[in-house]
């Protein structure tokens, strides 16, 4: 239980530092980190509009029907199933089991940077 409050601790701790950082966000940089990353499992703007997981929303469907789309975004890697294959700086691995996907390495700022990416798919409504 303590192990969970400390997690969740850190969490909020990045999307409120991640909230802060937006303005200073750089969409471009997130767009390629979204294509390099995010793609083998989403539908990212126009980059692969065939590709991802079918049972995977698409990042366009996200911002344009999610209200909580940029929370989302902001704190992605605590969502199932990005734990297991997603390693944020600073934040400890949520256990020791091996991941099931190729290990991606992020930092907050590149969170950031995909939140603010994805904040331009719902501008130009794709």
């Amino acid at each position: 239980m303590e192990k969970m409050t400390t997690m969740a601790t850190l969490v909020l701790a990045g999307i409120l530092a991640a909230s802060a950082a937006q303005a200073e966000a750089d969409a471009g940089k997130g767009r390629k980190l979204a294509q390099q990353y995010c793609a083998r499992c989403h539908v990212v703007g126009q980059f692969n509009p065939h590709g991802g997981i079918g049972s995977t929303p698409s990042f366009q469907s996200m911002v344009n029907y999610l209200r909580d789309y940029r929370e989302r975004f902001l704190s992605f890697y605590a969502r199932r199933p990005h734990p297991v294959h997603v390693r944020v700086e600073g934040l400890p691995k949520w256990n020791a089991l091996p991941s099931n996907a190729t290990v991606i390495r992020i930092t907050f700022e590149d969170v950031e940077d995909i939140a603010a990416f994805a904040e331009t798919l719902k501008s130009a409504g794709q």
